[in-house]
């Protein structure tokens, strides 16, 4: 499994930007795609975005299309999320997640091998 880092959240009014990173520690980086969720308080953790290990291929989730940004760096093993816009619906813990290897993004946060701490993210009104 791979093990992964996150940090970047914090505290933002709404229409603010963050980005969060998440750092991968294994060889199993660069062949894993690679998915963010985030879970608000008394609700399901839900999905945000994702990228795929080979093409790069972006998947987003309606509520944060062309808002939030999600890229990758295999060379520094670590995957971003970039939140423009924020609204305060948009608060919430934020988790990054890898897909078993060579294994396109699935929606579903189960499908996922590892995860995670998970950053707080809090969006002022």
């Amino acid at each position: 499994q791979v093990q992964l880092v996150e940090s970047g959240g914090g505290l933002v009014q709404a229409g603010g930007s963050l980005r969060l990173s998440c750092a991968a520690l294994g060889r199993r980086f660069s062949v894993s795609a690679m998915g963010w969720f985030r879970q608000a308080p008394g609700q399901e953790r839900e999905f945000v975005g994702a990228i795929g290990w080979s093409s790069g291929r972006l998947y987003y989730t309606d509520f944060v299309k062309d808002r939030f940004t999600v890229s990758r760096d295999n060379a520094k093993n670590t995957v971003y999320l970039q939140m423009n816009s924020l609204k305060p619906e948009d608060t919430a813990v934020y988790y990054c997640a890898a897909m078993r290897p060579f294994i396109e993004p699935q929606l579903v946060w189960t499908e996922y091998e590892s995860w995670g701490q998970g950053t707080q993210v809090t969006v002022s009104s």
